[in-house]
């Protein structure tokens, strides 16, 4: 007869820490998993943020030298050229205390090997641009005459630009147009950042072909000016639209392009916290497990229940503030590692690539990912204390009642599914897909809350095995569903996750296959600007373009035409393309039908890419007023959408005969070339050399095979990431499992010993629980797989179109994903032997004398 329990105490914060320290002394490879689970995710989501903090701040700083500190600046809305008339009119405004003419033109330098480099050339006027822009003002050399800042024909480069320059070199060969520009090197400007050239306005005029133009006009305005109205008052006296910028433009709209980007980065490393999240439950409930008997004790003695949850959670706090204490300066360690490596955009191009930029550290970041990281570990921690919570201290000491599993609902899974297929519909949110996000987290959640049903399906279609040990795990899995749920969520969250991540990048990189041999059906391409924001000013002239297509063994050449248009004064520049189009379902990846020409009769029709579409600036059946070169501007309507993965923000494309007629524009930037069938590349690209004379070095060749191997490495660059990210879930997922495992193994001592007395041999009791690993591997990897699909579904139709505004096919890479759920079944089978073995395999006396206990 079991007496009266002596009324229940609590422990105080010191002894529940000393319990703590004996059974991480005696376990500290238990606490080394748990704590790396929590590290990695808060080490992965910081240097995300660090990373981009870092590279942000660079380019902010960049233009913060290069602009000054004006008041303001004066753009035109469409168009990158203002007439320099205007200058007269605002210096007769009162509002207007100085007027800083500037000249912005990006374009490529030859450096000392004889490469083209980018360099961004200003035109300033000395005597007023340093008042705004004090590092932009010219230090002449010693030897350089007194006036030198004013010399048309010298410049001053910035450090960046003068470490591409030979030793002992004094000038500078500019790229403009088609021809080149030699300049003599005055001196240098303190300014930081990418390679810079600054000289005289009117030199800039001169030699960049800019007479009468100017770029934008810096402005200090008298105190109190309302720069909206402001604003209003020029444009009634301008028939060019004008806008009044802040000079934080810049750095604000980079931020704005990168943000889609560094979003989906830390909700990945979250994913990855929220898997250590499981193993932290997992390993949690490995220590309740083992510290039955002792917890029972302590209960019968007089701790009461309430002091047993709380000892556990505090042992996940623990756990969860060592993870994040770690994975803070694991993080740090990372985004400079990768900054070093791959530069402030990971290898995106979001921030152009260049010099990497120092670190710049976040504690509000860091403490942010460190609480994440220790709420975490005390969401994984919280079943586990129920558990400890739940023991039955008299009857866990005859090892009756004490697994502490409380009565589950069936009702929040399917809820869970149900939620998330709702939160499809939704739209994004300030231009992120916040719904999607929220999607992808409840069918995890609710995937794992429905693995009973699941293990119930599975095994119900399941005839029963002939062989009493396959028959025994299958029966007792199908008993023990809710401890399967335990020991198979982590795999099915990290196998899930890895599934989704393998599905998005293969759709990815075969839609961006399928893109490249599309547009690129020539047999060799030429160019000479290296971007689009060069594209004004490096450009071939027609002459030279006729010449080519007239060379032997060329059968047909078609030039193409960059324009950058400002469709939108808060946004990104939008590339206008005019090329050969001809039949459009031919000539471009097309996104649906094509509207009939006769819905616009007599205006050209233009193309837009996805990314215009997701930034409400044109839809089907849409006019829009084009700006033109010469400051006019022309009206055109869309005609259908195409897919352009190149330009994430948006394009516009244009047959080039159309843009002919409408700007007289006939300039090229590149050229593709259909050779005849016996024509040698490598001759035809010396004969182009030949017909361009001195300007021969300013193009560049490459065959579509090039291209196509050079545009898939940088998109493998980019998602290198992911593929880490599937081998840190997959270990995580593993981990929990083996935790797991351990932890039904303890619990099951006197079962197995009722087996040991029934004939079964060690060898058999260790067949039967890597059966029961097995079957709930592969229970939990087709659960992950069906789970992963889904999850998918939402990155590949939702999350990509709504964060990067392009769409994609859904291709299943089947081999991969097989050769995954193979490996995670494999690998959970070992897990669960090794763990069984290590766990049991020296106890079996122990179980034996267990079952003596109770006769």
């Amino acid at each position: 007869m079991i007496g009266p329990e002596p009324a229940a105490t609590g422990m105080g914060w010191q002894g529940q820490l000393r319990l703590i320290g004996q059974q991480w002394r005696h376990h500290p490879g238990r606490l080394l998993i748990a704590v790396l689970a929590i590290a990695l995710g808060v080490a992965l989501a910081l240097a995300v943020q660090l990373i981009n903090r870092s590279a942000l701040a660079e380019f902010g700083a960049a233009v913060r030298s290069v602009n000054g500190q004006p008041d303001a600046e004066l753009r035109p809305v469409r168009g990158t050229r203002l007439p320099e008339s205007l200058l007269t009119t605002l210096a007769a405004r009162p509002e207007v205390l100085l007027a800083s003419p500037v000249i912005e033109v990006d374009t490529l330098m030859r450096t000392a090997t004889g490469a083209r480099t980018p360099i961004k050339v200003l035109g300033l006027d000395a005597l007023i641009a340093p008042a705004l822009a004090p590092d932009l003002f010219p230090r002449p050399d010693d030897d350089a005459p007194r006036l030198a800042l004013l010399d048309p024909d010298r410049v001053f480069l910035n450090p960046a630009a003068q470490a591409l320059l030979a030793p002992g070199r004094r000038s500078v060969v500019l790229q403009v147009g088609s021809r080149t520009v030699e300049l003599r090197v005055g001196g240098s400007v303190s300014a930081e950042g990418p390679p810079l050239a600054v000289l005289d306005i009117a030199g800039a005029q001169e030699h960049l072909d800019r007479l009468g133009q100017l770029s934008r006009i810096d402005l200090r305005l008298a105190p109190g000016t309302d720069r909206d109205a402001l604003q209003a008052a020029l444009n009634i006296d301008s028939a060019l639209p004008l806008r009044l910028a802040a000079p934080e433009d810049g750095a604000q709209r980079l931020s704005n392009l990168s943000r889609a980007y560094r979003v989906n980065l830390t909700v990945l490393a979250l994913v990855a916290l929220f898997t250590g999240a499981f193993l932290v439950g997992a390993v949690q409930a490995l220590a309740v497990a083992k510290q039955v008997p002792q917890l029972a004790l302590l209960g019968v003695l007089g701790l009461d229940a309430a002091t047993r949850r709380r000892g556990v959670l505090a042992e996940s706090a623990l756990i969860g503030l060592i993870g994040a204490a770690l994975g803070t300066g694991l993080g740090a360690a990372l985004a400079w590692l990768a900054l070093q490596r791959l530069g402030g955009d990971l290898g995106s191009g979001v921030f152009g690539g260049g010099t990497p930029p120092p670190l710049q550290w976040s504690t509000g970041a860091a403490l942010l990912y460190a609480g994440l990281g220790v709420l975490a570990a005390l969401l994984g921690g919280w079943q586990p204390a129920r558990q400890a919570e739940r023991i039955a201290p008299a009857l866990a000491l005859k090892g009756l009642g004490g697994d502490g599993q409380g009565p589950q609902r069936r009702w929040p899974g399917p809820l869970m599914l149900v939620v998330a297929l709702a939160l499809c519909a939704a739209p994004p949110v300030f231009g992120l897909p916040l719904a999607a996000y929220l999607a992808v987290a409840l069918l995890l959640l609710g995937g794992i809350a429905c693995v009973p049903a699941g293990v119930d399906a599975v095994l119900a279609r399941l005839r029963p095995p002939r062989q009493p040990l396959a028959l025994l795990a299958v029966e007792r899995t199908r008993d023990q569903r809710q401890q399967a749920t335990v020991a198979v969520a982590g795999v099915i969250a990290s196998l899930a996750l890895s599934v989704a991540l393998t599905v998005m990048v293969a759709s990815f990189r075969d839609s961006v296959s399928d893109w490249l041999t599309q547009v690129l059906p020539a047999d060799l391409y030429a160019r000479t600007a290296t971007s689009s924001s060069q594209a004004e000013s490096v450009y071939l002239e027609p002459p030279l373009v006729d010449a080519i297509g007239a060379l032997p063994g060329v059968r047909l050449l078609q030039a193409l035409r960059v324009v950058p248009l400002q469709l939108d004064a808060d946004g990104p520049a939008v590339p206008l393309i005019a090329r050969e189009i001809g039949d459009p379902a031919q000539a471009l990846p097309l996104v649906g039908s094509l509207l009939d020409p006769s819905r616009h009769p007599g205006l050209p029709a233009v193309y837009a890419s996805e990314g215009l579409l997701a930034r409400q600036l044109a839809r089907p059946g849409d006019t829009l007023s084009l700006p033109l070169p010469d400051g006019r501007s022309a009206t055109v309507w869309v005609r259908g959408v195409w897919r352009d993965y190149a330009r994430q923000h948006g394009s516009l494309a244009i047959d080039r005969a159309d843009w002919i007629a409408l700007s007289g524009d006939r300039r090229v930037n590149d050229l593709a070339l259909w050779l005849q069938p016996d024509a040698d590349p490598s001759d035809v690209q010396a004969g182009i050399r030949r017909v361009a004379g001195d300007t021969a070095g300013l193009l560049e060749f490459a065959t579509p095979a090039a291209i196509r191997a050079t545009s898939l490495a940088i998109f493998d660059r980019s998602f290198a990431v992911t593929t880490w990210l599937q081998a840190v879930a997959i270990a995580i997922g593993l981990a929990g499992i083996a935790a797991s495992f351990s932890a039904q193994v303890l619990a099951r001592r006197k079962e197995f010993g009722t087996l040991l007395h029934l004939g079964l041999s060690r060898r058999e009791v260790m067949t039967l629980v890597t059966a029961e690993g097995a079957l709930w591997s592969g229970v939990g990897a087709l659960l992950g797989l069906l789970l992963g699909l889904a999850v998918s579904g939402v990155l590949v139709w939702l999350v990509n179109p709504q964060s990067f505004h392009w769409t994609m096919d859904l291709s299943l890479p089947a081999g991969r994903l097989a050769a995954l759920s193979g490996a995670v079944v494999l690998a959970g089978s070992v897990t669960a032997w090794l763990s069984a073995r290590m766990a049991a395999g020296r106890d079996l006396g122990d179980m034996v004398r267990a079952v003596k206990e109770d006769w």
